[in-house]
């Protein structure tokens, strides 16, 4: 199965999330995953949904590991009208306002949380994006941070923030040794030969929204939502914030329409339009 998803050159993401659906059928079972068929399949379906409680997506996701694992793996049918994707919820994400990202990156508990919190929402990355910048993507002269083998093996470019380069430099400039490699390594005095990891970056984000006493869940990905969506409030065509955050298909870039207060506001009620004239006195009620 490596050796597939390798020749496929699926990310090391997707790599250890569908080995690890693998392993996790296998253990549900106790017997080795190439002896089950479509039967066991969808009972762990159930399974997950019943007893672990995944959401849909989740459960969409592992179901594409298996749906490989048996076809390019073993070489075995697979059916969708005895196994389908589950039906996806459409949800929209949380989003915080402006004066909320304040408080969030004021209450971080370091310097280090503080810049990585700042290039979430400074540039839209993804927090795997974030953890594998390497100094050489800061481009000064363009004032662009390269994106490399972003989602899908994709490359592309962000903008950079004058104040986001400010304070880079001043993190930089505030270290014992400044890093060659990696924009932000991963121990403790910043001078590792390999990145920081994502967890890490999780971390920073849910400490400092814990500290800002912030009710809504808020991770590292929320940034990027709010970067979108603070950007269409202020005027940013969809097609630019397609473009900056990677996305394949406008249709998903659209999600921001949902989220931008801009947009609701900007909308009026069919109710303000009808011509109501019956008035109602205080003594007036059900029955």
């Amino acid at each position: 199965m490596l050796d597939e998803l390798g020749r496929r050159n699926y990310s090391q993401n997707t790599v250890r999330a569908y080995v690890k659906t693998i392993e996790d059928l296998a253990r549900y079972f106790k017997r080795p995953p190439d002896r089950l068929g479509p039967e066991q399949i969808r009972a762990y379906q159930a399974y997950l949904f019943r007893e672990r409680k995944l959401d849909a997506n989740t459960v969409t996701q592992r179901t594409a590991a298996l749906r490989f694992f048996f076809i390019v793996t073993l070489r075995r049918r697979w059916s969708m009208a005895d196994i389908p994707y589950p039906r996806k919820a459409r949800r929209l994400p949380n989003v915080i306002s402006p004066e909320q990202v304040v408080q969030l990156i004021d209450s971080a508990s370091n310097a280090f949380s503080r810049i990585l919190l700042m290039t979430l929402y400074g540039t839209g990355l993804r927090r795997e994006e974030v953890a594998r910048l390497k100094i050489e993507d800061i481009d000064r002269e363009r004032m662009v941070i390269h994106v490399k083998g972003g989602k899908g093996r994709k490359d592309r470019d962000v903008m950079l923030s004058p104040k986001l380069l400010q304070e880079l430099d001043q993190y930089l400039d505030g270290l014992r040794r400044r890093p060659t490699t990696w924009l932000f390594p991963g121990n403790r005095w910043h001078t590792s030969e390999k990145p920081v990891t994502a967890n890490v970056i999780w971390n920073a984000c849910r400490g400092a929204a814990v500290r800002a006493g912030l009710s809504l869940e808020i991770h590292p990905h929320t940034l990027r939502h709010c970067f979108a969506t603070h950007l269409y409030e202020d005027g940013t065509d969809l097609r630019t914030i397609q473009i900056l955050l990677g996305h394949q298909s406008l249709e998903k870039t659209a999600l921001y329409l949902h989220l931008s207060n801009r947009h609701l506001r900007a909308t009026a009620s069919p109710l303000d339009s009808l011509p109501l004239s019956r008035k109602y006195g205080s003594g007036d009620g059900p029955g």
